[in-house]
């Protein structure tokens, strides 16, 4: 593994860019994302609230995300630097639905700014569309870059276990997303959140994964005791399928059901 040319990696992990924010010049987070990819079309996919939070002023005007160029040697990736802006309007695409705002942004990537080179990316194939596929306990991954943790020398993502912790396919408390049980940290957020395929699974491509969720905070009590009472250790992550949403060309507004805003 010394040799950059030797590295051998699952596609998952050059699936999933380190993604930081700014203002200008001036460098403020650290996040997680990953690529979704429907038609031609390629997305950069990460939190609402990593490209803005208005409660905490987090206001920044572009993002750079770290990526690969050659799967054979992993020591070679480049910063592609992506506008959240465009004539005063959002870049990214966001959407909401009966419970509300859904902390999950889509940013749609040039493909000319790749060089010919195309990510391991998500499809809508990689989305749960049986229920029962997952279920209460089921055995998850979280991928992404926990306090900007990663191989700093490859450039790739770290791994935490986790399971699925509420209903799976229900509304936890009526929003639109589910639970997991996992240890994670700032830089996490935007993470994608999957089990890995049944064998003989069609249509997944190179990545023999499921997308579950989207990764977005921890979830706690705000009548815990911060002495007494240890977190929860619960996340929310905002439920795959509404890439399909902010990811498909502009209708009208009375054909969808969550409109994608930006």
């Amino acid at each position: 593994m010394d040799k950059p040319q030797e590295a051998v990696v699952e596609s998952l992990l050059l699936a999933v860019p380190r993604v930081s924010t700014f203002v200008g010049t001036h460098p403020l987070t650290g996040a997680s994302g990953f690529f979704f990819e429907t038609g031609e079309r390629l997305f950069l996919v990460t939190s609402r609230h990593v490209v803005i939070d208005e409660p905490t002023q987090h206001l920044p005007d572009r993002i750079e995300i770290e990526m690969h160029t050659d799967e054979q040697d992993l020591s070679t990736s480049t910063v592609l630097s992506l506008l959240l802006y465009e004539d005063g309007h959002a870049a990214w695409h966001q959407a909401e639905d009966s419970g509300g705002e859904i902390d999950v942004a889509a940013i749609e990537i040039d493909r000319s700014l790749l060089g010919g080179y195309t990510p391991p990316a998500f499809t809508p194939a990689h989305l749960l569309t049986k229920p029962g596929e997952a279920e209460i306990g089921s055995p998850l991954l979280v991928i992404g870059f926990p306090l900007g943790f990663h191989d700093s020398h490859y450039h790739l993502p770290v791994a935490r276990h986790a399971v699925v912790a509420s209903s799976f396919g229900t509304r936890f408390q009526g929003q639109g997303l589910f639970l997991t049980d996992a240890r994670t940290h700032r830089g996490t957020s935007g993470a994608p959140v999957v089990m890995r395929a049944a064998a003989g699974t069609p249509g997944l491509g190179q990545l023999p994964w499921r997308l579950l969720g989207i990764h977005s905070a921890r979830m706690d009590m705000g009548g815990r005791d911060l002495v007494e009472d240890e977190s929860l250790g619960l996340n929310c992550a905002w439920y795959a399928d509404i890439l399909l949403t902010l990811t498909r060309q502009r209708e009208p507004p009375a054909a969808a059901a969550a409109e994608p805003s930006s």
